[in-house]
């Protein structure tokens, strides 16, 4: 563990700090987090937290879920710049004026979403649970899916459900392309693609499993296949080769000469290792939401959590 490692740690234990860090963060962030998940797990935790101060190594929207589902808890994040294309992309005034052109429908709001949007909505969702969330929906009720079109289109396919899907996407899973993905196949005849939801139907298409960031972890662990394309944000593989060692993954997309991982977040990527310590030791930047905002939000926070125990 290196010298900042040991500092992190060490004002942790001094303030009763927790560090939650999301499977895109660097294999040193993830080394010195004390609890590393997808966007439901972390959910679960920040739920669960002791903690009097908690520290979100990921992105806005997370932290701000955990300071909605811990008002009295103080939420840090290392950057508040660590933005997502998926928040930029449905904006409040946006999404209540679409939300108002569909009357009578019922708001799944992916968890890639602001506080604000969040309380437009009637049940929150991840990747990881998106499936049984809709499945939960009364069949008479109709259905408006939000932000992510993919993941909508992914949702919509396997449970047969009419939905108005938003059309919004993540600017890493957006850049998956059949041309990079048979460059990659022609280079490792052998490999199989798994891939994200976010993905565009076209890779999921030609995909051997699809599932969220935990499930393809699991998949990576338990699965016959030694060479895998991930087909997700690259810095999931550090947990990958933690549990299968002995296997061949390869980030999609990559440069031809494969030495460049292009999949990368570059949001996720703005937290480091110093910027979490500063932020410990100021207590800055700290998460606010807004009360009534937060009043609202929580709804369907809570009623995911729920859903997903």
């Amino acid at each position: 563990m290196s010298d900042l490692a040991i500092k992190i740690r060490e004002i942790c234990k001094e303030k009763n700090a927790v560090i939650l860090a999301h499977y895109y963060q660097s294999f040193e962030i993830q080394q010195v987090a004390d609890y590393v998940g997808d966007s439901l797990g972390l959910a679960q935790q920040a739920l669960n937290s002791n903690a009097d101060i908690i520290l979100f190594a990921g992105v806005v929207f997370m932290a701000e879920t955990a300071k909605i589902i811990n008002p009295n808890k103080k939420v840090l994040v290392p950057d508040l710049e660590a933005g997502c294309s998926l928040v930029e992309g449905c904006q409040y005034t946006d999404f209540k004026l679409f939300k108002e052109q569909h009357p009578d429908h019922e708001v799944v709001m992916y968890i890639n979403s602001s506080a604000e949007v969040k309380s437009l909505s009637d049940v929150i969702c991840t990747s990881a649970n998106a499936v049984d969330i809709v499945n939960s929906i009364p069949l008479d009720k109709k259905i408006i899916f939000a932000p992510d079109y993919n993941l909508g289109d992914y949702v919509r396919r396997k449970t047969g459900r009419d939905m108005v899907l938003w059309n919004g996407e993540c600017i890493v899973h957006q850049a998956f392309s059949n041309e990079k993905l048979d460059n990659l196949f022609l280079k490792y005849p052998t490999a199989k693609l798994i891939a994200h939801p976010e993905s565009h139907r076209n890779i999921l298409n030609r995909a051997i499993f699809v599932g969220s960031t935990t499930a393809l972890i699991h998949f990576v662990k338990n699965s016959e296949f030694d060479v895998l394309i991930i087909g997700t944000e690259v810095g999931v593989i550090g947990e990958m080769k933690k549990v299968a060692p002995q296997k061949q993954l390869i980030p999609l997309p990559i440069d031809e000469n494969n030495t460049c991982a292009c999949s990368e977040c570059s949001y996720m990527k703005l937290n480091t290792m110093q910027k979490i310590y500063d932020a410990l030791v100021s207590e800055s930047p700290e998460i606010h939401v807004d009360i009534d905002t937060a009043i609202e939000a929580i709804k369907p926070i809570e009623r995911m959590l729920a859903l997903s125990k």
